[in-house]
């Protein structure tokens, strides 16, 4: 580690102990607010042509707790303890965005475990351009080009996003520690966080902060503009469950305000996200994360730092039984991960589990929805096993070796995004479930044209979405305890979930 000296960085600040909560995220928003201030001043004398003497440098703040024992108040949570005697730590950014997460972590610690924590600046420097919460480009472009064309390279003078460090190797249990290293105590350090912040405004075209805590994926567009329409309308008639409607664009309608439709970007971001905003981020938010397991990962990748409450992928899949018809419904209980993209993290012998709160939430959703129940709702819905491929022209294969495989595995759908997203959520403990729709049967000859699949929309998009959304409000009365169990949580778990 290089002499802090040879830096020009803020003073020093000391570390502190605290044992409220809100004191303690109030003192990391200070260091936090400090340091970036610190940064961009910084930056933007040396964009305008002020000449540095010493390389630039300020560090997030950390999160510490010291504890001397394996007890612990409450065994029955599945998160808010640290795992044994020791030192265990974390660097945490965006306060503002993280507020009544941080302080609900932290009264968690102080409850468990009766010791005060300590706040204080940490080593991990902020990447200049993490000290922008949206793009370092606006201010960059004030010189157009200036630095490189000078031969002033941004990176002799301050620190910039370094990959090396920002890994998943907490989430993934492989991180090596340092003899008498802090151990981690959240999933995520600060900088990978920033990292995937600025991800989501990127391939999504709204910011992190309108982000809800229940998340929906689906691969269709049409569930979009469903979603989009039933927005729009409950936001316009006041419905007080609901503050706002944000669209990409970061294009907000207010409670209350008229139905019009805004004017959004001129281009839609990759994978467009939409909020239904409410009080303390308990709203739903969709994202169309269009087709392939990869956009499946990647956009899970960096939602998963926001610690989401539960996401769902609903979206249409094949039916693989002669039995299924068009528009009948799949709830996934297994999966065959034929995906590949998680392999090296994930390795395909590690099970996915459903998870007993979703699948009850999402089951009678449908029943009430559908106005069936018991021996009737098997009419519409089959509980299977669904398998995802990374080859959209799977049914174009070798139809022998893909029937075998997909009859072992008593798959009853097949799509290409629901195995990546489930196994994402079990990486990183975020509960998950899925409810598909059949749009095809290409085992069957009921291939997907264009006439059908109109008919097929108008059918069952609005009903399906409907379910989706009648799950989340049950999954949203649990208690967070119960929703966030211990099914997900490893030997030695991370404190914060």
């Amino acid at each position: 580690m290089q002499d802090p000296a040879a830096f020009l960085s803020p003073p020093p600040l000391p570390a502190e102990r605290f044992t409220d909560a809100k004191a303690a995220v109030a003192r990391i928003a200070h260091i936090y607010r400090r340091n970036t201030t610190f940064l961009r001043e910084q930056f933007e004398a040396f964009a305008a042509g002020a000449p540095l003497e010493a390389r630039v440098r300020a560090t997030y703040p950390f999160i510490r707790i010291t504890t001397d024992t394996h007890a612990r108040l409450d065994s029955r949570l599945s998160y808010g303890f640290v795992s044994g005697p020791g030192t265990h730590e974390t660097s945490v950014t965006r306060p503002d965005l993280f507020h009544d997460y941080l302080i609900e972590q932290i009264e968690l610690l102080l409850t468990s475990h009766r010791v005060p924590v300590e706040i204080g600046e940490s080593h991990e420097p902020i990447p200049v351009h993490f000290a922008y919460t949206s793009d370092i480009g606006i201010a960059a472009s004030l010189v157009s080009g200036g630095l490189e064309a000078a031969g002033r390279p941004l990176r002799d003078r301050f620190d910039v996003p370094d990959l090396a460090t920002m890994d998943d190797s907490i989430a993934d249990g492989t991180l090596p520690l340092a003899p008498g290293a802090p151990a981690p105590l959240a999933m995520f350090r600060a900088a990978r966080v920033d990292y995937s912040l600025h991800r989501l405004i990127h391939y999504t075209g709204t910011d992190p902060e309108h982000f809800q805590n229940f998340v929906i994926f689906t691969n269709y567009q049409f569930y979009v503009d469903a979603f989009v329409r039933m927005c729009r309308e409950s936001v316009a008639a006041g419905t007080p469950s609901y503050d706002a409607f944000v669209e990409p664009g970061n294009i907000i309608t207010r409670r209350g305000e008229p139905a019009a439709i805004p004017t959004g970007p001129a281009r839609l971001p990759q994978m467009s996200a939409y909020h239904l905003v409410a009080p303390r981020s308990r709203g739903i938010t969709m994202i169309n994360i269009g087709t392939g397991p990869s956009n499946a990962r990647n956009i899970t990748d960096h939602v998963a730092v926001l610690r989401p409450h539960a996401w769902l992928m609903l979206g249409h899949c094949a039916g693989l039984r002669n039995t299924q018809k068009l528009g009948d419904y799949v709830l996934a209980h297994g999966y065959v991960r034929e995906d590949h993209v998680l392999d090296e993290e994930l390795p395909i012998w590690v099970p996915i589990p459903a998870l007993a709160e979703i699948q009850v939430a999402l089951e009678q959703s449908l029943a009430e929805v559908t106005g069936l129940s018991g021996y009737d709702l098997k009419r519409i819905m089959r509980t299977g096993t669904v398998a995802s491929v990374d080859n959209r022209n799977w049914e174009l294969g070798n139809h022998g070796a893909v029937i075998q495989r997909l009859s072992l595995s008593r798959a009853v759908g097949l799509d290409m995004e629901s195995a990546t997203i489930a196994a994402n959520g079990f990486r990183f403990r975020v509960p998950y479930g899925t409810l598909l729709c059949v749009s095809d049967k290409p085992l069957h000859g009921e291939i997907k044209l264009a006439g059908m699949a109109a008919e097929f929309y108008r059918q069952r998009v609005s009903q399906h979405l409907e379910i989706g959304l009648a799950a989340i409000e049950k999954l949203k009365s649990q208690e967070w305890e119960r929703l966030h169990s211990r099914k997900l949580r490893s030997f030695a778990e991370v404190a914060f979930q």
